[in-house]
């Protein structure tokens, strides 16, 4: 079923614009301004606005309708379409969520890590990246998915290498992100300039249904491969990662909280959304590229990763490699190519969100406590913070996918779509890779509790406005884990939509 846009109020009917609009205005505006206290102020409340509007976006398309917004009345395929379904939706919810929550928790952050002189950039950095990863994700338009993309990622680059102020290597680490992103932009938009020859449209419905009358054509399979080895790199699939474990390791830990909830989740998305959308499961070729090249890979990083983050000694490092792991379970799913294991893809997106937020926020107020993420920093901080040490242990065990967490969910439908596909072999090896993260998470555990605290080191928490956001994102992982109901009926009408078109 179809909202039509003239049947709602004049507010509600510009909500998908206002959704990306909303932190894009707000960008220049905290540097207008220029006020620190007030640049904050602006892109905490602009983030809490984009949240508000995702959750009534939500709201109205949970029931499997579908909104299409035309931009400047042009109607599509002419003109540029923002459309919304449960499957956007709930990405759209899961990025601006955790971006208001972080910007709870940057404040103090910034003020510690990042020079004085930065702060006003790195809130209108942090808004634009936030832009742009809503753009992409609402948009209904294949080349606008490149733009947006390119303005999360211009800004994502900034927002690493403004980590130099306490470690210089993040210069390197956003130069390394900046090329190899620069390499997947280039794919990716070969890919659509290659589709747009084929089929002379770029409206992703339109592209559907003309991919769809042409049949087997090579030009459309070359554009389906540019197209995943250009969101490989973004999505950081096993071995095109390199550039994760430094980004994520050496930017601020506001930052690395952010991306690590958000950045890879939305390039997941846009697989999802080309494979499913675009291309749909019937096309001969993707059906070959989903189980011979995407499930080997899946299946590697699920183990490699996990293995290189068990000899881990940086905390922020070795929870970098984990999260090259979990996009393993992800891409697993999409695998699978049936509706639990969409399902289970689409749900580990929100949960892995808010464990990697949670944890990594946490470990961020420790180390600033103690100066480093290195492991012998760390040792007996679980006396000295002994909250942020607790919402770093509920964060592992729902990495890990203990019952009563949001990750056992996770891997519960996970395994259950391997069973339904008859890969008894494939749900095995979900179990055991999981057992690998018990070893890492162990790991850490063992140093916050089971040694004595380092020298020069008082006993004190984080500030209030750090641990508010910290626990908030440690109780959803309880929360979420315990009550399903949500995000298994927004993860199981996704996957619908998603499928919908193939059906």
């Amino acid at each position: 079923m179809s909202i039509e846009i003239s049947a709602i109020s004049d507010f509600s009917r510009h909500l998908p614009v206002l959704q990306v609009m909303v932190p894009f205005v707000a960008a220049p505006l905290c540097v207008l301004l220029n006020s620190r206290s007030l640049a904050w102020l602006i892109a905490f409340i602009a983030s809490i606005a984009a949240f508000g509007i995702s959750m009534l976006l939500l709201a109205q398309v949970i029931d499997g309708s579908v909104i299409s917004y035309h931009m400047g009345g042009w109607a599509p395929p002419l003109g540029i379409e923002y459309r919304v379904d449960a499957a956007n939706a709930f990405l759209l919810l899961i990025v601006s969520g955790i971006g208001a929550i972080v910007l709870l928790y940057a404040r103090a952050s910034v003020e510690a890590e990042i020079a004085p002189k930065n702060h006003i950039l790195f809130y209108a950095c942090y808004l634009l990246c936030l832009t742009g990863m809503l753009g992409v994700v609402i948009t209904g338009d294949a080349f606008n998915v490149f733009v947006f993309l390119e303005i999360s990622s211009l800004s994502t680059y900034v927002l690493v290498a403004l980590g130099a102020n306490r470690d210089k290597r993040a210069l390197t680490a956003a130069y390394d992100y900046l090329i190899m992103g620069t390499i997947g932009a280039t794919f990716f938009v070969i890919g659509i300039g290659l589709l747009y020859v084929s089929t002379g449209t770029l409206n992703m419905a339109d592209l559907a249904v003309r991919i769809a009358e042409q049949g087997d054509n090579r030009t459309i399979r070359t554009a389906l491969a540019f197209i995943v080895v250009g969101m490989g790199l973004k999505v950081a699939i096993y071995p095109l990662h390199l550039w994760l474990p430094n980004a994520y390791t050496y930017a601020p830990s506001a930052v690395t909280s952010f991306l690590a909830a958000t950045a890879t989740k939305v390039a997941v998305y846009v697989l999802l959304r080309f494979m499913f959308t675009i291309f749909q499961p019937a096309y001969l070729f993707e059906a070959r590229t989903l189980e011979f090249i995407i499930l080997p890979f899946a299946l590697i990083a699920m183990f490699a990763a996990s293995f290189v983050a068990i000899f881990q000694n940086d905390v922020k490092r070795l929870f970098a490699y984990s999260s090259i792991a979990q996009i393993g379970y992800m891409l697993l799913g999409i695998s699978i190519v049936t509706k639990t294991g969409l399902t289970a893809t689409i749900i580990h997106l929100f949960n892995h969100g808010i464990t990697k937020g949670a944890l990594f926020m946490a470990l961020g107020a420790i180390t600033l406590k103690t100066g480093s993420s290195f492991l012998d920093r760390l040792r007996g901080m679980g006396k000295l913070m002994p909250w942020t040490s607790a919402a770093i242990v509920i964060a592992g065990l729902s990495l890990i996918g203990v019952p009563g967490t949001a990750g056992f969910i996770s891997k519960w439908v996970l395994v259950e779509g391997a069973i339904e596909k008859g890969w008894w072999w494939v749900a095995i090896l979900v179990v055991a890779s999981s057992l690998l993260a018990v070893i890492y998470v162990w790991k850490l555990i063992e140093v916050l509790y089971l040694s004595e605290p380092a020298n020069g080191i008082t006993k004190g928490e984080a500030p209030l406005t750090m641990m508010i956001p910290i626990w908030i994102l440690a109780l959803a992982c309880i929360f979420f884990g315990l009550n399903t109901d949500v995000t298994l009926t927004a993860a199981s009408t996704a996957a619908e939509s998603l499928l919908g078109v193939a059906r």
